[in-house]
């Protein structure tokens, strides 16, 4: 992360993202800045909070995808909620709470991972030896009777072990070639029949669950059941199991709290269906609410999760909406003034559906290829049908719904559905998409705008 200037990451999200440079740059600058904060010196560094975004642009334009593809350059813990699944505090529903404690869970398992990681070695030697010591038990010693032939008994019982070890290295080393892989064992795993209780609550019903779970795991034993299974199954879950026995949850849970506290980010999605106006009445009216008990969480609180108390001053939040019939005006003035950086982004055309279609790393053209290459069959898109297709996209955006990108994912489909459905029986290996083709197959549906609206 130190060593991503706001330049590279715009150049890494251009690999995935066609367009958008205003967005790119302000989450750039938003990125570089975490680093900044953690080279000030610590007395100010607490003083210095994180300039939220809120990105306004219509569907399908890439709003989501700069935050997900943000977060993985960073290695931060990242969620995405929508603001409308949220109720005010009182009704039954989620509260806005709920998204820092689903976070802080996202990073224990991050860390978890990282962990299991760097263990994973001495795990997998742990686990050959549990596999060993199921394949060759290890034999019983015979009392030692009091006898004129005691001194024989002694010298058999010595060379056992001996014996033993030669066999386990040699169970070892088919056990590594897999020449084992198809002998069945029986494993003895954890089993926990927990009774499923759940809570209504303000405090969320995650959190009472969790609590519940807890209680009750303590209450009760251990329950271990027996299963047979083959030999790289089972070294899989002892493997598993000796990975969470070599980790110290302890610093996982310290680790992840300080990863959420300061590199956390949560995008909050159609934030635009929260605003309200004075000229709502009924149920619109909990809109402003859910907008009041967001406001602590985005200025920087303290919230309770299973794993401690994690707070929010640091953590960086991203809102986006489409804003048609409102506008980022309308959230309340508390709530505005948290969202500082605004950034409006662009509404996607032909040009940007050619480059879509073809440069990212994840284009469609590009998957399309590699999933007919697994039936055999070579897909070779001309230039001239791309174009075609970016043309249909527009044109069918322009007159029915404006879905930006997702619109060529239909477009897609269509179009090479009967190829889709063949591909297993085709004998001709290389198929050639041409403007022809592209014309002729969504010729029909392009003209009949009701059909558009039903299959584009």
């Amino acid at each position: 992360m130190a060593n991503l200037t706001p330049k590279e990451i715009i150049s890494e999200l251009d690999k995935y993202i066609i367009g958008q440079h205003k967005a790119k740059r302000a989450v750039a600058i938003a990125l570089r800045n975490r680093w900044r904060r953690q080279q000030v010196p610590e007395d100010l560094r607490d003083e210095i909070a994180p300039k939220n975004i809120i990105m306004i642009g219509p569907t399908g334009v890439g709003k989501t995808e700069i935050a997900r593809r943000l977060s993985r350059l960073a290695q931060s813990p990242f969620i995405k909620v929508e603001a409308s699944k949220f109720t005010e505090v009182g009704y039954v529903g989620r509260d806005v709470e709920s998204m820092v404690r689903d976070l802080t869970e996202i990073a224990v398992n991050m860390i978890k991972d990282e962990e299991s990681a760097k263990v994973i070695v001495k795990a997998r030697e742990n686990a050959e030896e549990r596999i060993l010591d199921l394949l060759l038990p290890s034999r019983r010693e015979e009392p030692v009777s009091e006898t004129p032939d005691k001194e024989k008994d002694l010298e058999v019982t010595s060379t056992t072990p001996n014996y033993q070890d030669a066999t386990r290295e040699k169970l070892r080393q088919l056990l590594r070639l897999g020449k084992l892989d198809e002998r069945v064992v029986e494993l003895e795993t954890a089993s926990r029949n927990l009774p499923v209780i759940e809570v209504l609550s303000a405090t969320g019903i995650e959190e009472m669950e969790f609590n519940v779970k807890e209680m009750f795991g303590n209450m009760f034993p251990k329950k271990t059941k027996k299963q047979k299974m083959k030999i790289p199954e089972a070294l899989e879950i002892l493997t598993q199991e000796e990975s969470q026995r070599l980790i110290d949850m302890d610093q996982v849970t310290r680790m992840a709290k300080e990863r959420v506290e300061q590199s956390g980010i949560i995008f909050i999605d159609e934030i635009d269906k929260i605003t309200g106006r004075e000229s709502y009445t009924g149920p619109d009216v909990s809109r402003e609410g859910v907008q009041r008990d967001l406001l602590p969480i985005v200025e920087g609180t303290t919230v309770t999760t299973k794993h401690g108390m994690v707070k929010t001053d640091h953590i960086l939040f991203i809102a986006a909406g489409a804003f048609h019939s409102s506008k980022p005006s309308d959230l309340i003035p508390e709530l505005q003034g948290r969202f500082p950086i605004r950034v409006e982004l662009d509404s996607l055309g032909k040009e940007e559906f050619v480059l879509i279609l073809q440069e990212p790393r994840n284009a469609l053209v590009k998957q399309y290829h590699a999933l007919m290459k697994t039936e055999g069959l070579n897909l070779i898109f001309e230039p001239e049908a791309i174009v075609e297709i970016a043309q249909i996209a527009e044109s069918v955006n322009t007159r029915t719904e404006n879905i930006g990108a997702r619109r060529l994912y239909t477009v897609m489909e269509k179009l090479l559905e009967d190829i889709s459905f063949d591909a297993s029986e085709m004998k001709e290996k290389q198929i050639l998409i041409n403007r022809e083709y592209v014309t002729e197959k969504l010729r029909e549906v392009v003209k009949d705008e009701d059909l558009s609206r039903y299959i584009l």
